[in-house]
């Protein structure tokens, strides 16, 4: 089981406000950022409280491609995440819908981050 990952993004602020948006419909949070004096570059954790899972660092995106999804707990709530994230600077990398070749009920929707990582959210159950 994973218990927390992250991305290296090049501008700190933009990023954070970008997934803070982005997975607001997801229930995620600022839950935690790391003081000026101890990590100046910026360092946030996202989350659903009370602990964050997901963090974004300032200085140097991951040199490597990335692909990141989250976990959705209904369609609406993919179909939110896309447009949020949308209307907070993202790119289209594949609207919400169906992907039957990973199974049946495949629901996801995939953006490009600030630094062109690829976002997900995905719900694995049926409409409804």
């Amino acid at each position: 089981m994973i218990d927390h990952t992250g991305v290296g993004v090049s501008d700190f602020q933009k990023s954070k406000t970008f997934y803070l948006k982005a997975l607001a419909p997801l229930g995620y949070q600022l839950i935690k950022e790391v003081p000026a004096n101890i990590a100046p570059q910026g360092v946030a954790g996202l989350g659903v409280p009370p602990f964050p899972d997901f963090w974004v660092t300032g200085g140097q995106p991951n040199s490597s491609s990335r692909h990141i999804a989250f976990r959705a707990a209904s369609r609406a709530q993919v179909d939110a995440f896309y447009q949020a994230a949308m209307a907070a600077g993202g790119r289209d990398n594949g609207p919400p819908g169906i992907r039957a070749h990973y199974h049946p009920n495949y629901y996801g929707a995939f953006v490009l981050d600030p630094d062109g990582y690829n976002i997900e959210a995905v719900c694995h159950g049926p409409p409804g």
